[in-house]
């Protein structure tokens, strides 16, 4: 009876240790949800969409690694086509071109290009010797700047950072030399005050808020004023659940998205942030030990970038909370509202699933 059971287990493809840290960060995001917003439609709209995130990965765990190397240029193909559609026929809303709408259902082709990107990549290094030489990083490139510089003209300038970061990280994952990497990082950092000249009126004021927040007050430096006093007001254990002045008087703005992390700190304080760290951290660092693990050149690249993309996810985000970085609109993971987001990040650790208990199924 036990092996039987134990054989099943085996059978669903889940790496247990993962699944409980993503089981708890995602409980701990219904709880902070309900408080940002105490509305059980919110509340159910959410279980919903995180049901069926469950879902996919438990179905995308069940596909070995070789399926998703062998799919990976037909899906980036796709993706790419849909962000060309984006661009001529799009749904436009809340300012920004972005959506498809195919009557049944409406979606951002930009996530897919989460998962297609770094798939793409990782095939690429996958069929060529490595270390990379410097004349194998054009294609690399190539495929990674022009679905990123597509999504930035929806716009949607945090979409764009996390695909670029994903294919980036395959890249110095990749085992580029460290010559070479300083050299990219030079020639990357000169070329980042020209992007001024590119910008649009509400980036650039972006910009310029995040060195003096004080300079409108009542306008664009609002968000960030008004999440900062949040943060600030939590103090070293928080006010307790429920008891946010700032998003339960609603001064706090995209309180159930953006900027949960502000209502997060508000009521659970430091010790509460640090908890949530800890359970991000787990998360990555289980990541990287499934990438270590991985058979094979495709698993570990794209098992590394996946997950140290996860960290520039929290990272961007709690960043542009607190006033570090400018405000980009990327969702706290498995935190903050919102479905589709959910859905392509719960497919990343579907992958990670399928690479590590498929080798573990070729190590027997």
């Amino acid at each position: 009876m036990f092996r039987s059971n134990r054989s099943f287990i085996s059978r669903l493809h889940l790496d247990w240790p993962l699944l409980i840290g993503i089981i708890l960060l995602s409980a701990l995001g219904i709880l902070i949800l309900y408080s940002a917003k105490p509305e059980m439609d919110v509340i159910q709209k959410q279980g919903l969409r995180l049901m069926l995130a469950c879902g996919i990965m438990l179905f995308i765990a069940q596909i070995p690694p070789r399926f998703f190397s062998s799919i990976a240029p037909w899906l980036y193909g796709i993706a790419l086509m849909m962000l060309i559609s984006v661009l001529v026929m799009g749904h436009v809303s809340k300012g920004g071109q972005r959506w498809l709408d195919l009557w049944f259902v409406r979606f951002q082709p930009a996530e897919l290009m989460k998962l297609a990107v770094p798939l793409m990549i990782a095939k690429y290094f996958n069929d060529h010797s490595l270390p990379p030489k410097v004349s194998m990083l054009l294609i690399p490139l190539v495929l990674i700047l022009v679905p990123t510089l597509l999504i930035a003209k929806q716009p949607d300038l945090g979409t764009a950072l996390l695909i670029l970061s994903s294919g980036l990280l395959v890249i110095f994952f990749s085992g580029l030399s460290w010559k070479i990497l300083f050299s990219l990082a030079s020639l990357v950092t000169l070329c980042l005050p020209t992007l001024w000249f590119f910008m649009r009126d509400y980036q650039r004021q972006r910009i310029l808020v995040l060195l003096d927040p004080e300079r409108d007050p009542l306008g664009s430096g609002y968000q960030i004023i008004q999440s900062k006093i949040a943060i600030g007001s939590g103090g070293l254990y928080g006010k307790g659940w429920l008891n946010g002045t700032q998003s339960n008087l609603e001064f706090l703005p995209e309180r159930t998205t953006d900027f949960i992390f502000a209502v997060f700190s508000e009521e659970f304080g430091l010790v509460g942030c640090l908890v949530l760290l800890l359970l991000y951290l787990y998360i990555i660092i289980r990541g990287i030990y499934i990438s270590v693990q991985a058979q094979n050149t495709f698993g570990r690249l794209l098992a590394g970038s996946l997950m140290m993309t996860l960290f520039v996810y929290v990272f961007v985000n709690i960043g542009m909370v607190t006033g570090i970085l400018p405000v980009v609109g990327i969702p706290l993971p498995l935190v903050s509202y919102g479905g589709t987001s959910l859905v392509t990040l719960m497919a990343s650790f579907g992958i990670l699933m399928s690479i590590h208990t498929h080798r573990t199924l070729l190590a027997k």
